[in-house]
């Protein structure tokens, strides 16, 4: 087993304000639901604050498959930003860390800014990490692009619903 880890940082405005962005944010079943790749996301309390567990579909690297899931500590300061940090329970062979930020721009809408630190032990050589960390990056910039679409349509539905 090798380690291997992949850093992506995405920015983006959206005109919605920043009290709906935080409730989509802060709701796991929703995450669960608007990002590819990503099964189910179960909550549970620790000892140092809310515990996630994401657990991921198949996810193909180098002609393998692989079924990754990861526990991560939220910790929230709000309506301004979610810090999450790997906080392995049990055996696990992924994890993320970093923020996501939001800024209120104007009254409607708010600037978010996300920066992910992926991290995986794999079975593969590290003579591969060029290769795996490319089809790594490539698996975020995919989960990336899917969930900026999928949170807006979900930002438009609940902003309908208030009104």
């Amino acid at each position: 087993m090798a380690t291997f880890s992949a850093t992506k940082t995405s920015e983006a405005t959206v005109e919605h304000p920043s009290d709906l962005v935080w409730d989509v944010l802060t709701d796991p079943t929703a995450i669960a639901r608007l990002t590819p790749m990503v099964r189910s996301i179960t909550t549970s309390t620790g000892p140092d604050g809310d515990l996630w567990h994401w657990q991921l579909a198949k996810i193909d690297v180098l002609g393998k498959s692989f079924e990754l899931g990861f526990t991560e500590l939220m910790t929230y300061d709000p309506k301004t930003r979610i810090t999450f940090r790997h906080s392995p329970v049990g055996t696990e062979h992924a994890g993320t860390d970093g923020p996501y930020d939001l800024l209120d721009v104007g009254t409607d809408s708010t600037h978010l800014r996300i920066e992910l630190t992926v991290t995986v032990d794999l079975p593969f050589p590290r003579l591969a990490r060029p290769a795996v960390e490319a089809s790594m990056h490539g698996v975020l910039a995919a989960m990336g692009a899917g969930f900026g679409r999928s949170i807006e349509k979900e930002l438009r539905a609940r902003a309908a619903r208030r009104r």
